[in-house]
């Protein structure tokens, strides 16, 4: 485990990063004996300074939840980090770039719950129970740390690499539509990158969910009622720069579009 001290500075760095919107040296190139649970320590951190800065929390993201994720990282295993008010966007949205760091684009499903969610037994079931309906998403990646080397470690510390979402206008409640075979086709400028179905998420999308709360419970919290869960990539993530225009279309569930600025 990390000392104190070094928990507080790290978490330091990445706040100073997220300011100028630059790039730290790997954490785990320094202490490499820092663990997951550091990592976490770190997150929180920031978190607890953020929201005393007046930040309000809006939800979860859960990242690295597909093969197609976890092959473009080499990291195997989820992580999840904070989303704040500030940083969710509508379709149509103008999104400034410079306001992120190594800006990359992934598509998902967002899920909005109606009550509360905890475990430690949470299954898929309860997570689609407690889900009051899913919209389409577009995840803006933001890496503070540098890319090279990293490990889940890295990335929990780094607020799991989230910067923003896109989100769209279809909800649907999870007996209305099966999620699973919600598709995602991602072009850049009019070019498809990108294409994936919601399974490649853990076998369903609502399934990181129960995954995310059974986490909180080792943590000792648990998942609010009106709380957006953002359930990770069904694709790998797509590059993009100043200028570009992205669109997803998700079948059923509409179309997102978005010009980064």
């Amino acid at each position: 485990m990390l000392h104190p001290d070094d928990i507080a500075q790290v978490a330091a760095e990445l706040a100073e990063a997220d300011r100028t919107h630059g790039v730290i040296p790997r954490i785990t190139a320094r202490y490499p004996d820092a663990t997951v649970e550091d990592s976490y320590a770190i997150q929180g951190v920031w978190r607890d300074q953020n929201i005393a800065a007046g930040r309000t929390l809006v939800g979860r993201k859960i990242g690295l939840t597909s093969k197609a994720m976890q092959q473009a990282t080499g990291i195997t295993e989820p992580d999840y980090g904070v989303m704040f008010d500030d940083t969710v966007y509508e379709s149509g949205a103008e999104i400034p770039v410079e306001k992120f760091s190594n800006v990359r684009i992934e598509v998902e499903l967002a899920f909005v719950l109606k009550t509360p969610l905890e475990g430690p037994d949470c299954t898929l079931e309860d997570a689609l129970a407690a889900i009051d309906y899913a919209v389409p998403a577009l995840e803006v990646l933001n890496s503070h740390i540098e890319l090279e080397g990293r490990t889940i470690v890295d990335t929990i510390s780094d607020n799991a690499a989230y910067g923003a979402m896109v989100l769209g206008t279809v909800r649907k409640r999870p007996d209305e539509i099966d999620l699973r075979w919600v598709p995602g086709v991602l072009a850049r400028n009019g070019e498809i990158e990108e294409t994936g179905v919601a399974a490649g998420v853990l076998g369903h999308p609502a399934a990181g969910v129960a995954w995310l709360a059974n986490k909180f419970h080792q943590h000792g919290a648990r998942l609010e009622a009106g709380e957006i869960i953002l359930a990770g990539s069904f694709t790998r993530p797509m590059w993009v720069s100043r200028g570009d225009t992205v669109r997803c279309d998700y079948g059923p569930m509409g179309v997102i579009e978005c010009r980064f600025v």
